[in-house]
């Protein structure tokens, strides 16, 4: 990784950009999803607008930059799918969602908190592969390796289809 923890990749912010958060720990196997995909985000031309941030975990601090988007996708592996799958799903918080007030959050409690601060309702994607091993170790299984171009991928069409809603689009 070119950045160190809690890394920022610097970019144009021109008022609401889009912002994107690989998070995860980079010590636990493919827990360190996030990471890895932010740096190939980071460094992907197709995002260059973008801001992109690596984080070890979701913290009550980012609602700041969460009201400050007009987009937002997170990054993060996931227990509950296939092994090496990718999922995408828009999140939409419920009302009835309450903010934590802790060190360590969820994603649908950070957009809540956005909300309530800031009165921020950016549309927030989250897209996650499913993790195949969460032990000790720096390095991703082959099978979330694998998926890494995969997950650029869904990510930049994201973002693509917000800047270009009629479809129509670089």
């Amino acid at each position: 990784m070119s950045a160190a923890y809690g890394g920022v990749m610097p970019a144009s912010r021109d008022g609401g950009g889009t912002l994107i958060i690989g998070y995860g720990n980079t010590l636990r196997s493919d827990d360190g999803l996030g990471w890895h995909a932010a740096a190939r985000l980071a460094e992907d031309p197709r995002l260059r607008r973008a801001q992109v941030l690596w984080q070890h975990q979701l913290t009550p601090e980012l609602a700041v930059d969460v009201s400050e988007a007009s987009l937002v996708v997170l990054v993060d592996i996931s227990v509950g799918d296939e092994a090496g799958a990718i999922s995408v799903r828009r999140l939409d918080p419920t009302p009835g969602t309450e903010s934590a007030w802790s060190h360590h959050i969820e994603p649908a409690a950070l957009v809540a908190l956005a909300r309530e601060l800031w009165s921020a309702s950016p549309p927030v994607y989250v897209v996650s592969v499913g993790a195949v091993s969460l032990d000790v170790g720096d390095r991703l299984s082959p099978a979330v390796e694998r998926a890494l171009p995969a997950v650029v991928d869904a990510v930049v069409a994201i973002v693509a289809k917000h800047d270009h809603p009629s479809g129509s689009g670089s």
